[in-house]
Order: structure tokens, then C-alpha cells, then sequence
């Protein structure tokens, strides 16, 4: 592509306002991971505990803000103030949750509608990400790492309320924290926020601010289209073996035989 049209692309790209699509296709797939996540129980529990369900659903959708804001010293409950998006959000938890034979979550998960919905939340990812970035500058304007965590936490925030969201329906499941086991779209939000971070504080990265981001979105969607669970494992497991005592690891095992396993460790390789 021509750079000058690629420069005009990323522009128009980066005036492009989330509200309302792209914020109803953050909503729309933040609800279908709960109702999946709920298995075959949804519909029951829907019916005898609409207030949690709202709750729950509220939480996940509005999660990136809250957690940014609880972090950054700043009220949780700021995400709720914009009536529209709250609006928004609630019909999107009704449409799937309670229209009459489940008609809303059975269109809403046909491949091409989830498809487009999954697409249209990674811009959405990405915005967001890029403004944690931003707002984290601004209160912190030397504090690289705050700045790369309220990215991750913005672009990724349902995962990391996962625990919190489960909890409000009645479940506690520790072993879904996100840091134990970072799905793609965190390592991806954290790459994504160290790029953001190394173009606006350094000379690393000369492309114009919205070439930067438009490369980031196409990186977001293009996996979530591919349907590619990790291409960062790969890369990841090396440093491991590298840096974090996997290749002393096997010597030890080579030459003194394997140690002895924890019933602990056992447990979270099954």
C-alpha cells in the first residue's frame, strides 16, 4: 500500500468513535463468554437471579475501567456514569439472557455475526489500550511499567475480573486468575501497550502515532480472525528455558535424575 494512503487510512481510523458499535460488539461478546461460561445452568440461574446476572455482566463489560481506576487511585464507579453506554450494555445482558427461545444468543453466536462482533471488540481492544496508555502518562508521566499495566488491564479487563465477575454469581474459582495463566489477549494488550509506550517516551519508533495504532489493530484482528490461541507460546517458552532456570533445569535432571513432585504442582499440570 501506498504510504500516503496508509497514513490517510490510519487517520480516519483513529477518529473513528467506539460509541455505539463497537462498544455494543465489546458488550456483545463480553455477555456471550458468561452465558457460555454458565454451560447449561444459563438459562436456569438467568430466570432465578436476574440481579447478579446484570451484576456480573455489568462488571465484565465496564471491566477494564474499573480495574484502570481502582488502580490509578480514582472512583470504580466512574464507568457507570455515561447512561447511554450502561443503556447499551443492559440490552445487550437482556437480548441474550431473556429473549423468548433464546433467540438473541443463538443469533448472536452464528459464526458470522460472532465473527464480526469478535473483530469490531479487538479496534475496540486496541483503543483501549492505547488510551490506559495515555491516561497512565499523564498522572505518571516517567512510570513506564504503570503505564504498560493500565494498558494490559485496559485491553484485556474482563479476564482480569473474571474471578470477581464468578464470584458475584456464586462462584469462586482462584484458578482462573489471570496471571497464573495469561491468555493471548493479555500478552497481547502488554505488547501492545510497551509499543504505545516506547512511541510516545522514546525515539524508538518514529511512524506517525496513528500508523502506530492502526499496525496494532491489524495485529489484534488479524489472530482473532485466524483463530491462533497463542503465537507468543512459542517465543515465550524459549526465554523461559533461557532466563527463568528451564536449561539448569534439565542439567539438574540429567545428571541428578527429576525431583520429586508436589502434590501442589501436580495438580496444576492435570
Amino acid at each position: 500500500m501506498d504510504p500516503e494512503a496508509f497514513l490517510d487510512l490510519a487517520n480516519q481510523v483513529a477518529k473513528v468513535k467506539m460509541y455505539p458499535y463497537f462498544d455494543l460488539a465489546h458488550a456483545v461478546v463480553c455477555c456471550l463468554i458468561i452465558k457460555e461460561d454458565m454451560g447449561s445452568g444459563a438459562i436456569a440461574f438467568s430466570r432465578k437471579h436476574p440481579l447478579a446476572l446484570w451484576f456480573s455482566s455489568m462488571m465484565s463489560i465496564f471491566a477494564g475501567s474499573i480495574i484502570a481506576n481502582f488502580l490509578l487511585g480514582e472512583p470504580s464507579l466512574t464507568p457507570f456514569k455515561n447512561n447511554n453506554q450502561l443503556l447499551l450494555a443492559t440490552g445487550v445482558w437482556y437480548v441474550i439472557f431473556y429473549l423468548p427461545f433464546d433467540f438473541g444468543y443463538k443469533a448472536l453466536k452464528f459464526l458470522p455475526v460472532k465473527m464480526g462482533c469478535e473483530a469490531l471488540k479487538e479496534v475496540y481492544r486496541a483503543k483501549q489500550v492505547h488510551d490506559g496508555v495515555g491516561h497512565a502518562a499523564k498522572l505518571f508521566p516517567n512510570a513506564y511499567l504503570v503505564m504498560v499495566i493500565i494498558g494490559a488491564v485496559k485491553g484485556n479487563g474482563d479476564a482480569f475480573m473474571r474471578v470477581l465477575e464468578r464470584l458475584a454469581r456464586g462462584l469462586w474459582t482462584p484458578e482462573s486468575v489471570e496471571l497464573i495463566r495469561p491468555t493471548f489477549a493479555t500478552k497481547a494488550s502488554v505488547v501492545a501497550s510497551a509499543v504505545f509506550v516506547l512511541h510516545k517516551k522514546t525515539d524508538l519508533i518514529s511512524a506517525p502515532a496513528s500508523c502506530v495504532h492502526l499496525i496494532i489493530i491489524i495485529f489484534f484482528v488479524y489472530f482473532k480472525v485466524l483463530g491462533i490461541s497463542d503465537p507468543l507460546l512459542p517465543l515465550e517458552n524459549v526465554l523461559k528455558k533461557i532466563f527463568l532456570g528451564g536449561i539448569f533445569d534439565t542439567l539438574q535432571e540429567t545428571f541428578y535424575g527429576k525431583p520429586e513432585e508436589s502434590e501442589e504442582a501436580k495438580k496444576d499440570e492435570s
